[in-house]
């Protein structure tokens, strides 16, 4: 069998711009409680906010993406529309993030000893929490029981490394000053919350175009793709989405917006620089991708292989049987059981990395989305061999095994370990990415692709709307970021168990000519 790698490549740009917004998005928690002064289960519930949308829009617009009739295709309207409106209003979001950084710029530089003297004075009494807690201790302290003032100013944002000699984030700023800083910003904000306010309102904006083509941006692949091909697409796919993820990952650590000392700069230059790559993605898609004439192409292909029939192609419905039906139940379960899980991670991690790992969020990240590049195609051609719910199973272990171990890791563990569990979290990852989708539209029919993919982000999205608020408040309950792992951990190995049951959605080859006819490379 041979996929058209090509054609492939080119529709993924649209998940390419996609996940570079995403990857961008990711750095919000870091706004929202150094800005905002947000507390955790605050800014969890702000990041859950896409997903909430997502729930409703998400299926929402692939159902209409579907019935779309327009010249230039079924999908391409909603990703040109969707990402114009999408780059406009993250702009916007970045002038009232500056707005906001202009109201708290008194302790907005760091080392500053003028800053940390209001902060002294103005939170040494105030009841803070230790974000470094460990399990079983409060974390509750008062700024005067552990500093003076004269103390207190003369801690630094980074320290040298007595081993390496390089400069690495200061323990005491991290787990004092920060928290002290982000209580102040906290009693400007509830004072005058109107910027706030804006804030939330404008994100909304953001998320609502984002949701317009997400659904028919994803749909596409299996538009132009016959069922037996669809892993090794979707592996392409993600391949893509992970290229995008990575750049942006790049652009940050460039701009250093995983430093301590950057923690309240302005976003704006960072940006702007994820809105021209979205943009630049989605000129290569739309100048690229002849979607009606690849769709007809696949489905001409599909009826001379006897993959479906002329009706069955382009019928709107096809009706389950009782056990397609339980599978795909138990398919979206598993979905949302894993998102739960790794969801909590990348919405929480930003801040994790800083508090508890005491490094930049970009390098290990970076790490994990190499390793799923790495991953994306081998997880395609194995699940072919052996299945796509085997191999899923196989990723799930590693997953979890991974974040259990996380739970082990901080400031001063090897960061060859590190490297190495967060690679396979990576690969695990990628295995489960490339194999969940296409066992989803593997049952349904040419006409309601659009349909079945928002059946996908139903789970995905539940998960990821309850997961980081509950997570967040996990750790303000307990007083300890370091319960973010073992919970992580735990959702995503009760996916396994969901899993097992699963009967339907590998990939099943009926041609009529012999593989041969599979060969549709141009």
């Amino acid at each position: 069998m041979k996929l058209n790698k090509r054609r492939t490549i080119l529709v993924g740009f649209a998940f390419f711009l996609i996940s570079a917004f995403w990857q961008g998005y990711d750095t919000l928690p870091i706004t929202l409680t150094n800005k905002f002064g947000m507390s955790q289960t605050m800014s969890g519930f702000i990041m859950t906010l896409d997903n909430i949308l997502a729930l409703v829009l998400l299926p929402l617009f692939g159902a209409i993406s579907d019935r779309c009739k327009a010249k230039m295709g079924r999908r391409k309207p909603f990703v040109l529309i969707g990402t114009i409106l999408a780059v406009c209003t993250l702009f916007t979001l970045t002038l009232v993030d500056n707005a906001q950084l202009a109201r708290i710029s008194e302790v907005s530089t760091a080392d500053d000893p003028a800053a940390l003297t209001l902060i002294y004075d103005a939170k040494k009494d105030t009841e803070l929490i230790n974000p470094n807690a460990k399990f079983g201790e409060s974390g509750k302290y008062t700024l005067s029981e552990k500093y003076t003032l004269e103390e207190f100013t003369q801690i630094k944002c980074e320290i040298s490394d007595p081993e390496t000699g390089k400069m690495k984030s200061n323990p005491e700023y991290v787990n004092f000053v920060v928290p002290a800083r982000q209580s102040y910003i906290h009693d400007i904000t509830s004072k005058d919350p109107s910027m706030m306010i804006l804030f939330v309102a404008v994100l909304m904006l953001v998320l609502i175009s984002m949701a317009v083509f997400r659904s028919p941006a994803v749909a596409l692949m299996p538009d132009v793709t016959i069922k037996p091909l669809r892993s090794k697409g979707n592996a392409i796919i993600n391949l893509m989405g992970t290229a995008g993820g990575i750049l942006v990952l790049l652009v940050g650590k460039v701009i250093g917006t995983g430093k301590n000392y950057n923690q309240l700069m302005s976003y704006t230059p960072y940006y702007s620089v994820v809105i021209l790559i979205m943009l630049a993605a989605l000129v290569i898609f739309m100048l690229t991708v002849k979607e009606p004439k690849w769709v007809a192409e696949m489905q001409a292909k599909t009826q001379e292989l006897g993959l479906e029939d002329k009706e069955e192609a382009s019928e709107p419905t096809r009706k389950l049987s009782g056990s397609e039906r339980w599978s795909l139940i138990l398919i979206v379960l598993s979905v949302f059981l894993w998102y739960f899980g790794y969801n909590a991670v990348t919405s929480k991690y930003s801040v994790y990395a800083s508090n508890i790992l005491a490094m930049d969020y970009n390098t290990t990240l970076l790490i994990a989305q190499g390793a799923a590049i790495v991953a994306y195609l081998p997880a395609g051609i194995v699940a072919s061999k052996i299945g796509r719910r085997k191999t899923i199973l196989a990723g799930v272990v590693m997953l979890a095994t991974a974040f259990g171990a996380a739970y082990f890791m901080h400031s001063g563990s090897s960061v060859w370990l590190m490297n190495i569990l967060f690679a396979t979290a990576g690969i695990g990852w990628a295995t489960i990415n490339v194999n969940s989708f296409p066992m989803v539209v593997e049952m349904c029919s040419g006409g309601n692709v659009g349909k079945y993919t928002g059946f996908y982000y139903t789970g995905s999205m539940a998960a990821q709307a309850l997961t980081p608020t509950l997570c967040g408040k996990l750790m303000d309950v307990t007083g300890s970021m370091k319960v973010l792992f073992p919970y992580a951990s735990v959702f995503v190995a009760l996916a396994f168990v969901t899993m097992l049951f699963v009967k339907h959605g590998n990939a099943k080859v009926e041609a009529k000519k012999g593989l041969e006819a599979l060969d549709i490379e141009d």
